[in-house]
C-alpha cells in the first residue's frame, strides 16, 4: 500500500475556462499554487480565487490538497491511491500534477470528508499550509 503525506493550501482556489490567448496579468501572481494550461481549445488556469475577475468563467470553491513530494517519475499509484479513497466517498476531483508532485482539487464542502478519508486509507495529513510564492521578474 502506498502511504502519502498531505496537507492543504489554506486559499480557496478556482479553475478558470478562457478562449485561447496570451496568458492574462492577473495570472501571473495568482497565489501560492497555479497551474496553467493552453490547448487548442482552450486556456485552463487554475489559481486562488481572489484574482479571478469578475465576467471571466470561472468554477469557484475549491480547496488544494498538495502530495508532499518529490515523487519520482517511475513512481506508480500514488495518484491512485489518493484518488480511490475520494471516489469511493463520492468525492470529484480535478487533478495537477507537476514534476515534483501532485495536487488533488476538491470542493470545499467536502474537504473535511476527503481529509478523513485520505487518513482512513493511511495516508499523513499534517494540516493546512499559507505557502507564499516569490516569482522572479
Amino acid at each position: 500500500m502506498i502511504s502519502c503525506t498531505f496537507s492543504t493550501l489554506a486559499a480557496p482556489y478556482s479553475i478558470v475556462q478562457l478562449a485561447p490567448q496570451p496568458l492574462p496579468s492577473w495570472a501571473t501572481d495568482a497565489g501560492p499554487f497555479v497551474s496553467i494550461t493552453l490547448s487548442a481549445h482552450e486556456l485552463s488556469i487554475v489559481c486562488v480565487s481572489q484574482v479571478v475577475p469578475d465576467g471571466v468563467v470561472a468554477d469557484h470553491g475549491w480547496r488544494c490538497i498538495k502530495l508532499q513530494g518529490p515523487f519520482a517519475f517511475d513512481q506508480v499509484g500514488i495518484l491512485a491511491s489518493m484518488a480511490n479513497p475520494l471516489a469511493a466517498r463520492g468525492i470529484g476531483i480535478f487533478a495537477v500534477s507537476t514534476f515534483d508532485t501532485d495536487y488533488i482539487l476538491i470542493k470545499e464542502a467536502h474537504l473535511q470528508s476527503a481529509i478523513n478519508a485520505l487518513r482512513n486509507a493511511g495516508h499523513d495529513y499534517v494540516g493546512q499550509q499559507d505557502e507564499s510564492v516569490r516569482i522572479a521578474r
